[in-house]
């Protein structure tokens, strides 16, 4: 079992209205890359897996019959409800569950999604299983995951404005057991079943008007961020923040595009 705080609801309870208000910015680029992979058609039905706030659910939702959105966040459910109504969707199922123990029949759907959720399972084995299990055969997944921080000049600009804060803080090295890994990330997908599996990279870059709207951005869609701040207490996060936005605006310029860069996990359920 996974020891990562974010394999729990809590965190993504916390910051569900900035996920879905800021999030969207840095994740569409690759959810609309995701879509381009799963050839989808107006008779598709769809399974998203850890569906956040409902950003890829949203997108696909007026160029196939159905989408099933899960997760395990209530607010994120609430949020991704919402935005569908808001729109005038009424073809997405939002619900809460277990992306490790999908609600669904076998063999129900034309294609499946995880952005940037199952990276986080607990046990990943048991997600990838349940993605293969209720696709038809002929139907492709879609997960993605990030790569390595070092990869990423704009989570190696927050590490640093983290760090200006906090000199303890130590930015993240390259996990090679995880998703960030191509080569676990293929075995792992070949492992539940999924075949002509390939992992594709893809990047994209963000520009933000000044510092303050690069802070914005981040720490209200950062789940880590929410559990920092719970945990030392508002005095101390004011006084980090402080430091943090001065850090930004010493180092970013406005209107600097930055990168950061994801793995897409593509495979495909034997067809009969």
């Amino acid at each position: 079992m996974s020891g990562n705080p974010l394999a729990c609801a809590e965190p993504w309870d916390l910051v569900a209205d900035g996920y879905a208000e800021f999030a969207p910015a840095i994740m569409q680029p690759f959810s609309d890359r995701a879509l381009e992979f799963a050839s989808l058609t107006p008779a598709s039905e769809i399974v998203d897996v850890a569906a956040g706030s409902g950003l890829l659910s949203l997108l696909a939702a007026p160029h196939v019959a159905r989408v099933h959105a899960i997760d395990f966040s209530a607010p994120m459910i609430e949020r991704l409800a919402t935005a569908a109504a808001a729109e005038g969707l009424t073809n997405i199922e939002a619900g809460v569950g277990d992306g490790q123990a999908l609600p669904f029949d076998s063999d129900r759907f034309d294609a499946g999604f995880s952005m940037f959720g199952l990276m986080f399972f607990p046990e990943r084995g048991k997600g990838f299983a349940e993605l293969f299990r209720v696709l038809r055969p002929g139907g492709t997944a879609v997960v993605s995951s990030w790569a390595p921080v070092v990869e990423a000049p704009l989570m190696r600009m927050m590490f640093g404005a983290l760090r200006a804060a906090d000199p303890s803080i130590q930015e993240p090295q390259p996990n090679y057991l995880s998703l960030e890994n191509p080569e676990v990330f293929q075995t792992e997908m070949r492992r539940a079943g999924f075949e002509a599996v390939s992992i594709q990279r893809h990047s994209t870059s963000i520009a933000f008007a000044d510092a303050d709207e690069l802070w914005e951005t981040m720490a209200r869609s950062s789940a880590p961020l929410s559990l920092t701040r719970r945990s030392i207490g508002e005095q101390a996060w004011a006084d980090r923040v402080a430091v943090m936005k001065a850090y930004l605006i010493e180092h970013y310029r406005p209107r600097q595009p930055l990168s950061t860069t994801a793995f897409l996990g593509i495979g495909h359920k034997p067809a009969p």
